[in-house]
């Protein structure tokens, strides 16, 4: 079928429309405008409360629920995604209540053992009681009760109309009451996409409150003739946008919405990938100048181009521009974005270029930014050591697009269609694999982008997202 494909250059239809991410992001701007003037609207209004920007943590959580709230409409609404095959659902085949309870029971217990778990190691591991992570701490535990109470009605509803209700979180359930046969594949499956939403969510929760305060307060006017403080901002923005969107995609992953998670990444290849790109395994990599480190005794890209203001806007409009293509590649997930899973394929916005295009951007943005070759103290060691540390660090991203795909090349005919599509038609893809055949010796087959090549190593060849990235 992939043949089929470049024959007529047709790009496989996205799961996820551009809609959804587009109402989210407009949801967030709005929600970001009201926030800094809610100054002169509390005093219009004459509203109790402090008459000044919200700016605090827990207005950065209630975006969530803003932006996901549009995002939901719009996917329920517009796209209809509730319709879907894919969610596992037939709307029109509900099931009496008494039919599906005792399948429901074991479901709340598999759900509430799995909460207490997750809570159990957040509480042991001592990072999350320390710095950014307090306040993920604080919403998740207050979130806590609520979340219990609501699973009871949420998996006696669903249940009633699920194709399979006896899913990965039954399985789990019912190795733990220990009375009906249980599949130990489904428990891993079940426990791989927890692991992932507790691990990333305390994450994304815990980074959300610094960059929305700096947005809500910031003052453009004072900044818009110095384009490093300019582009600092506008990329502080930018990063705004992929971190609230990110963290609504870990959270709303309801099969209503076709949005839940389909399968974890099973590589352990592509968890190390993963991991090591976040607290706390970052911090001894990566965040180490002795490990990782690339910026030692560099200038960055302001230095640099200090003396030529015509260099320092370009060079300021570029980063603006990869940190916007990076966002891009978040929000147009929509509800499905996060690490390590697979949730639908995604084939439109910029991943119609490049089937990695948040990875390339963020790298290039590094290279970029910190220009590691050039150092202030004249020291040929230390461009030399700055720039294979950050090679090292590019590296890392390969593996993990490469440890991506081996799982999504494994779960679905249709990312195989699109990934043999992108081969054959992509601007960006294609001019990667043009440069990886130049520097192949002659006569060697060494494309790394093989179609062939890629499906076996997707079926369990890659030794051991995802849409994430």
């Amino acid at each position: 079928m992939s043949t089929a494909f470049r024959k007529t250059g047709a790009r496989p239809a996205s799961d996820v429309s551009a809609g959804v991410g587009l109402a989210g992001l407009a949801a967030l701007a709005f929600w970001i405008v009201l926030c800094r003037n809610w100054a002169p609207i509390a005093e219009g209004l004459s509203l109790p409360g402090p008459q000044a920007p919200l700016s605090g943590p827990y207005a950065s959580v209630a975006t969530l629920f803003f932006t996901g709230a549009a995002m939901t409409l719009w996917s329920l609404c517009v796209d209809k995604v509730h319709l879907r095959p894919s969610t596992g659902i037939d709307w029109t085949a509900r099931r009496a209540f008494a039919e599906t309870l005792d399948t429901s029971i074991t479901k709340i217990v598999s759900l509430w053992a799995t909460w207490a778990l997750i809570g159990g190691f957040y509480w042991v591991c001592r990072w999350y009681w320390d710095g950014q992570y307090l306040f993920a701490m604080q919403v998740i535990g207050s979130a806590a009760i609520p979340l219990v109470v609501l699973s009871i009605p949420y998996v006696l509803w669903i249940d009633r109309v699920l194709v399979n209700p006896r899913d990965s979180a039954w399985h789990f359930g019912a190795m733990l009451i220990g009375r009906e046969a249980w599949d130990v594949v489904e428990v891993r499956r079940h426990w791989r996409a927890w692991a992932i939403k507790g691990f990333f969510g305390a994450f994304m929760i815990s980074i959300l409150p610094g960059g929305f305060a700096r947005i809500v307060e910031a003052d453009f006017s004072a900044v818009l003739n110095q384009p490093v403080e300019l582009a600092s901002l506008l990329i502080e923005g930018l990063f705004l946008v992929d971190v609230q969107i990110g963290t609504v995609g870990y959270l709303f992953t309801f099969r209503p919405l076709d949005a839940h998670i389909r399968s974890g990444n099973p590589l352990l290849a592509g968890w190390v990938a993963a991991l090591i790109c976040y607290p706390p395994f970052v911090w001894g990599t990566m965040g180490r100048a002795d490990v990782l480190g690339y910026e030692v005794n560099t200038g960055g890209w302001a230095h640099w181009a200090a003396a030529y203001d015509g260099l320092l806007w370009a060079w300021a409009a570029l980063l603006v521009l990869l940190t916007a293509a990076y966002a891009w590649a978040t929000f147009a997930f929509g509800l499905r974005f996060s690490n390590l899973t697979y949730r639908g394929v995604l084939t439109n916005g910029p991943y119609r270029f490049t089937r990695h295009p948040a990875y390339l951007s963020k790298n290039l943005f590094w290279w970029a930014s910190a220009v590691p070759f050039l150092v202030t103290n004249g020291s040929v060691t230390d461009a030399v050591r700055n720039t294979v540390m950050l090679s090292v660090v590019s590296g890392i991203y390969y593996w993990r697009a490469r440890t991506e795909e081996a799982h999504l090349l494994a779960e679905d005919s249709k990312y195989r269609e699109y990934h043999a599509w992108m081969s054959e038609n992509a601007s960006i893809t294609r001019a990667l694999r043009a440069v990886a055949a130049s520097c192949c010796p002659a006569g060697r087959k060494c494309n790394p982008q093989s179609e062939e090549s890629d499906g076996r190593r997707g079926r369990g060849g890659f030794a051991q997202k995802d849409l994430s990235a």
